[in-house]
């Protein structure tokens, strides 16, 4: 009977604290989730990077047409003109000269420049070619469409020597880049101004250059013919086929006129 009564006892205690320590956890409050705090990322190193303002032609000056952008350090390339290497460089960089196409937002890099010191022509001129002068007018130039960077094919026409009245005419050098070509502004008939070249700079070969010369000297009129810019890329200059101009019936003053090669003058019997 003893034995019975602890049993029991010991059974209402248990109880009893089981419902004690679920009325005190009923009673306490829900915990307050922990919010996740954001790590901010590392901030980016920057620097500041003089870029074009606007797209820029061949020849054009450095004017109010660059201005200094931010870029990420670790993008910068070694010939990008930085604030913080060259602070003065708008004012280093003024007046000079674009040797070669930069368009909007592109970093302004030193070797499309001119330097202080350097001439504009020989420094676009490529190695081992020649800058020569012709002189054009507007009908022997494409009307006045032709425009540096074009490439042309030069014709030239003369006449025959003697009672020979014909004329003669032959192309002597095809696929040939204009370097330069100077425009004047001229009043047309009907009152309208009109822009037109005089003098075009072709870029030539040492013996190209002696051909053109010579041409100019004994003929009576160069003519510019303009190129598409399919032929362009699909023309090969003809290094070997010759051309034979001849200055009269009997072959006087004859001269042998190679594409792009060798010259020859024969004089008169």
């Amino acid at each position: 009977m003893s034995t019975r009564m602890i049993i029991l006892g010991v059974a209402v205690l248990a109880a009893g604290g089981a419902g004690y320590l679920a009325m005190n956890m009923v009673g306490q409050p829900a915990p307050t989730p922990v919010e996740a705090q954001a790590v901010a990322p590392p901030p980016i190193a920057l620097d500041q990077v003089l870029v074009a303002d606007q797209s820029m032609s061949v020849g054009q000056r450095v004017e109010r047409n660059v201005r200094w952008q931010d870029w990420p350090q670790r993008s910068l390339a070694p010939d990008f003109i930085t604030k913080s290497a060259r602070p003065d460089a708008l004012a280093e960089l003024e007046q000079r000269i674009v040797r070669s196409p930069i368009v909007e937002g592109e970093p302004i890099r030193p070797i499309k420049l001119l330097g202080a010191d350097q001439s504009f022509m020989s420094s676009i001129l490529p190695s081992g070619k020649r800058a020569v002068a012709t002189q054009i007018a507007a009908d022997t130039s494409a009307g006045g469409f032709i425009l540096p960077n074009d490439y042309v094919d030069v014709i030239m026409t003369r006449r025959g020597q003697g009672n020979n009245n014909a004329f003669f005419t032959e192309t002597i050098m095809e696929n040939i880049r204009v370097l330069a070509i100077d425009q004047t502004v001229r009043e047309a008939e009907d009152g309208s101004l009109v822009i037109v070249g005089q003098t075009a700079t072709l870029e030539l070969s040492p013996r190209q250059a002696e051909i053109i010369v010579v041409a100019q000297q004994m003929s009576d009129r160069l003519t510019l013919a303009l190129r598409s810019v399919q032929d362009v890329d699909a023309a090969e200059i003809d290094e070997s086929a010759e051309h034979l101009l001849s200055g009269g019936a009997n072959g006087e003053g004859a001269v042998n006129i190679i594409k792009g090669g060798a010259l020859a003058v024969q004089g008169g019997q």
